[in-house]
């Protein structure tokens, strides 16, 4: 009965783990968020790291010296979740970060637009743009980067 019980306990466990993990490790792969750029950005993938870097106005670069222009959302569900996911941040959070460097003079605060297409339009029309749509929003003229 011993055996039975501790094969039990084992087996929620692992349930368990499983259950924390494998949406935690899958967040990515289900985004409903994109990064676009304009087509002359010559990189197909950034990293978490560079998106964070460019977006929080510690870089204006990606590797390699690709310059880059971010270009924000205004609000809503794509917006709050690629600050989640690719800045860690919440928009109060990251606007905040933003308004200390502004106020030092250290720097200017990224275009911020209304909708998914107007960071379309803007991004495909503006050389070194880079920005971020929902994954179902139309985006022809810009380039989808991989984010790893």
């Amino acid at each position: 009965m011993k055996a039975n019980g501790e094969t039990l306990l084992k087996m929620r466990i692992v349930s368990l783990l499983f259950g924390l993990l494998i949406p935690a490790l899958c967040t990515g792969a289900h985004a409903q968020v994109v990064v676009i750029a304009n087509p002359n950005v010559a990189v197909t993938y950034v990293s978490k790291e560079e998106l964070r870097d460019v977006f929080t106005g510690a870089s204006s670069s990606l590797k390699g010296g690709v310059q880059v222009t971010p270009v924000l959302l205004k609000q809503g569900a794509v917006n709050d979740e690629f600050l989640r996911l690719y800045i860690g941040k919440s928009d109060t959070g990251f606007r905040a970060g933003w308004r200390s460097i502004l106020f030092s003079g250290q720097g200017v605060m990224p275009k911020t637009l209304d909708s998914e297409a107007a960071v379309v339009e803007y991004v495909s029309h503006t050389a070194g743009a880079i920005g971020y749509i929902g994954r179902s929003a139309p985006h022809e003229g810009v380039k989808i980067l991989g984010v790893r």
